[in-house]
């Protein structure tokens, strides 16, 4: 085994963007292990490392040196490299002068084209250490980074000016200079609590030595986990529960290196202020963690990270109430200044806000909204009432866009119109759907849990799709200035996750119909299905789902989510099965028979015309298994049929081993072509397993 030794990697910065130090961090490790491997250098577990002030790697078990490499170049055919007297020929001449040696010291190469001249050399590899300079920089220059920036009067560009960089390989300082800044083994510790610089002995000992020696946790990942316990843990002391955001965890993970939570307190008649408004100050503008008590009650107490271990304590919770008292005394302003109109009396106003240019207004989107919730609220089996309260729902849905609270907390946008309408005396179901008409707003986050918001929400999406497609605005590569990825991707996580049986193929042309004299473009409607079929291979291959699967089903063209998501999952399954292999490869065989037959195959098969044992053991088997296996497919049961139709595997291989299809009996010939499409048209009903094959 060739020896190794451990690459760190550190670029010490100012303060990095919080939002996206996580991603950058990943994104460098990968990116320097793909450098590595690029240069022939097989390495060990990568290690990644991030906080506000820096980006560090660790690679382990790298070798100290690339291997050697074999080259072999081919010149002329040993007849033409010799004459008939055995002597060179200016072609072997000449081969050999260009390799720089003799004619005698070449060799030669058997081939199935011949025999072949050949020059071998062995290329020795180069020292790693040589190596990791150029390998950090175009690592560092691949980071998705949207925007750069310069410093100074240099002309580097990185997310944020460089201020120190560490690159250790195996104990020894590897000697560059990257963005005008010398490498070295000294880096820095937190910037109050130990700022001086601290030496790093070896790539190893990285992560303990900033930890005990400078104040700094590191590992991201062990970063939120302290936050996560020590706010759990004050929020037990005062006898509630935290309300522990996966986003505010992580960013606050990003904005601090040893992170001190501090409890504070505020006002308990600010408490009278909705519960979203008072989370909303504390998490969104704070970045306070708020508290509830046992019954889910608001506690007049805030959780806050802090990113130094202060002496005064107290002063440092003095000045957090400080700064959150004026948020909440604006909160209830704003509150008290909307109390004053009604969300109905707002609507009108509506007329007066562009939706977009091509579009409309939007009042024109909530009638267009209210129109398109009532019609999925009747594809679901909703009753005349549901549906009244739908339309009802979609007209009010944006009217919150006007209130002074939306304006000062655009994060609110659907909540306060929620509760602007409870306040109102609308029905419990429309302030329900109203608050749930933006979800989901992002990754992970919650779908509507009301069946009327859910039609509201699929309703005001699919408007959007349809408009911003009619208008030719649909998404191009990487740019999506509407969001209309995420806009697709929240309808079908409502339509699967909220479990759903609605049919795009449908509901899509209705959201068109909306726009009917707006625009005149029959292709809208497939446009937008297409897009949206590519959003829901997205979803699955994010959820682990291969490729392959997902075409699998997509090759049946089911229109309902839903079930696509079914047979999906089923399919999955069934892959992992032993016979899938074998069942995947007889199906593209039987595809391919079928072809070649053509027309004329009979639907039903004739006992009386099987000669063999493995025709009539195959077509025994499907007596008793298609029955059972088409109720199955009759209640969905994808998995279960799948499962079922995996038992067929032994008979099948037993036909093909020993029955020849294509008989030159007609009729035996069309009876094994039935019995063929019989199996087929089984499998197709879930779906073309043909397509699991490479």
């Amino acid at each position: 085994m060739s020896e190794t030794a451990d690459l760190l990697v550190e670029i010490g910065t100012e303060e990095l963007p919080p939002k996206s130090l996580r991603s950058l961090s990943a994104a460098l490790g990968t990116e320097l292990a793909g450098c590595l491997r690029a240069r022939g250098l097989a390495h060990g577990e990568v290690a990644t490392y991030a906080t506000p002030r820096r980006l560090a790697v660790v690679v382990f078990g790298v070798p100290v040196a690339q291997p050697d490499r074999e080259n072999e170049r081919r010149g002329p055919s040993v007849d033409a490299a010799f004459d008939s007297d055995g002597n060179p020929t200016n072609a072997a001449e000449g081969f050999a002068k260009s390799c720089g040696v003799a004619v005698e010291h070449l060799e030669r190469v058997e081939t199935e084209e011949g025999s072949w001249l050949v020059f071998r050399t062995t290329e020795v590899g180069e020292v790693t250490a040589s190596l990791v300079p150029a390998i950090v920089e175009e690592a560092l220059a691949r980071l998705p980074i949207p925007r750069r920036m310069r410093w100074a009067d240099f002309d580097f560009e990185f997310v944020r000016p460089v201020q120190w960089i560490v690159l250790l390989f195996g104990n020894e300082v590897v000697e560059a200079e990257i963005f005008g800044v010398s490498s070295g083994r000294m880096t820095r510790g937190h910037r109050f609590l130990n700022p001086e610089a601290i030496p790093i002995e070896s790539p190893g000992a990285y992560a303990m030595t900033l930890y005990s020696a400078g104040h700094v946790a590191p590992d991201f990942d062990d970063r939120a986990d302290i936050i996560q316990r020590q706010v759990a843990d004050a929020a037990n002391a005062l006898g509630g529960k935290a309300l522990i955001d996966k986003a505010l965890l992580e960013e606050t993970a990003a904005l601090v290196e040893w992170p001190s939570v501090i409890v504070g307190n505020f006002d308990e008649s600010f408490l009278e202020l909705p519960d979203a408004v008072l989370v909303a100050t504390m998490k969104e503008h704070q970045r306070y963690f708020p508290v509830f008590d046992n019954s889910g009650k608001l506690l007049p107490h805030f959780i806050a990270v802090s990113n130094i271990e202060s002496k005064n304590s107290e002063t440092v919770r003095e000045g957090n109430e400080r700064v959150l008292m004026p948020r909440l005394k604006d909160a209830a302003y704003f509150l008290e200044a909307d109390a004053g109109k009604s969300l109905e009396a707002r609507q009108e106003d509506l007329k007066g806000i562009v939706f977009h240019e091509s579009l409309g207004t939007l009042f024109d989107k909530s009638e267009r909204i209210a129109r398109l919730a009532g019609h999925v609220a009747i594809a679901l089996g909703e009753g005349p009432e549901a549906v009244k309260l739908a339309r009802r729902a979609g007209q009010l849905c944006k009217c919150d866009l006007l209130t002074a609270m939306v304006g000062e907390f655009p994060e609110l946008q659907g909540v306060i119109g929620g509760e602007y309408a409870a306040r109102s005396g609308e029905p419990e179901q429309v302030c329900k759907a109203i608050a749930e008409v933006y979800l989901p707003r992002f990754a992970g986050d919650a779908i509507p849990e009301t069946t009327t918001g859910k039609a509201v929400a699929i309703a005001d999406k699919l408007d959007t799709l349809a408009g911003i497609f009619g208008a030719g605005q649909a998404p191009t590569g990487d740019k999506d200035p509407y969001a209309l990825r995420r806009t697709a991707l929240g309808v079908l996580r409502i339509l699967i996750e909220g479990e759903l049986s609605l049919d795009l193929k449908r509901l899509i042309p209705d959201a068109v119909e909306g726009y009917k004299g707006v625009f005149q473009d029959d292709a809208v409607a497939d446009r937008v299905y297409e897009f949206m079929t590519d959003r829901l291979r997205a979803y699955f291959v994010d959820q682990g789902v291969p490729v392959e699967v997902f075409q699998a089903v997509q090759a049946r063209n089911p229109t309902r989510p839903l079930d696509f998501s079914k047979r999906v999952h089923a399919v999955n399954e069934f892959r992992k099965l032993p016979e899938a292999e074998g069942l995947a490869s007889a199906n593209k065989r039987i595809q391919n028979i079928l072809k070649q037959a053509g027309d004329g195959i009979p639907d039903n098969t004739d006992d009386s015309l099987f000669t063999e044992d493995a025709e009539w053991n195959l077509a025994a088997k499907l007596v008793g298994l298609g029955p059972r296996v088409k109720e199955m497919l009759k209640r969905g049961e994808y998995t279960e049929a799948m499962a079922s139709l995996a038992g067929l595997r032994e008979n099948v291989d037993a036909f093909f081993d020993t029955v020849k299809v294509m008989d030159e009996d007609e009729k035996i010939r069309n009876n094994r072509l039935a019995l063929l499409n019989h199996i087929r048209g089984l499998f197709l009903e879930t779906a073309d397993i043909s397509r699991l094959q490479g």
